[in-house]
């Protein structure tokens, strides 16, 4: 399962020219727009990036790739960080800007759904996988719908500690039970012996003064 971002581009390696009609009558127009006049003389305006000339349009075109690039990359480092050991290498789509460098413009971070050798450690793992799923400021549906599936994980884990709990709880009280019936039936023995010695040394001790009056 993979937790990532995804940013709608455009490939802004391709360059657009916008081309003006001439008219089909003899004499050719010559008024331009306003609007066209402003683009054409923005358009002029050019500077030099990584060697390469740009017009104001492809300039806005770079800052907008920047910016999805630095947004894309730190969406990506918020995954890794928060998921640990749980969370791969980050990989990245990249397209060619105007200024012919490569931006990135979507990325994903594969992230273990792994189960631990115990309910608990099961927790630990889907709370880990809940917090570098939702660790971006902008998490994408994808990265919800993986925390949804640790929280379920979760839900799960906790079923079964319950279980076990509860297990070990009867089984704590049938050893003690077992415990006590074992010391009562100690006890009686113990009990009837007393019983059993206490009649004969009460037999002897009349058997003994029995002799001794037979004999004055």
């Amino acid at each position: 399962m993979q937790i990532n971002a995804n940013s709608n581009f455009y490939d802004y390696s391709k360059n657009s020219s916008k081309e003006i009609k001439n008219s089909n009558s003899l004499t050719q127009n010559s008024s331009i727009s306003n609007t066209d006049e402003k683009e054409n003389k923005e358009n002029k305006q050019t500077q030099n990036v990584n060697g390469v000339e740009l017009d104001a349009k492809q300039l806005q075109q770079l800052r907008e790739l920047q910016s999805i690039d630095r947004n894309v990359k730190a969406h990506e480092a918020a995954h890794q960080a928060a998921g640990g050991g749980l969370a791969g290498a980050a990989s990245f789509t990249y397209t060619r800007g105007p200024d012919n460098q490569m931006y990135a413009v979507a990325g994903e971070v594969p992230i273990k759904m792994q189960k631990g050798r115990t309910p608990e450690e099961t927790i630990a793992n889907a709370r880990q996988i809940i917090a570098a799923a939702m660790a971006p400021a902008d998490p994408s549906p994808q990265d919800y719908k993986v925390a949804a599936n640790a929280v379920k994980m979760e839900f799960e884990a906790r079923a079964e500690a319950m279980k076990i709990k509860a297990e070990e709880a009867q089984k704590d009280k049938e050893k003690t039970e077992e415990t006590k019936d074992k010391e009562n039936s100690k006890d009686s023995t113990n009990s009837k012996n007393n019983t059993e010695n206490n009649e004969q040394e009460f037999k002897s001790f009349i058997a003994k003064t029995y002799q001794q009056n037979s004999q004055s």
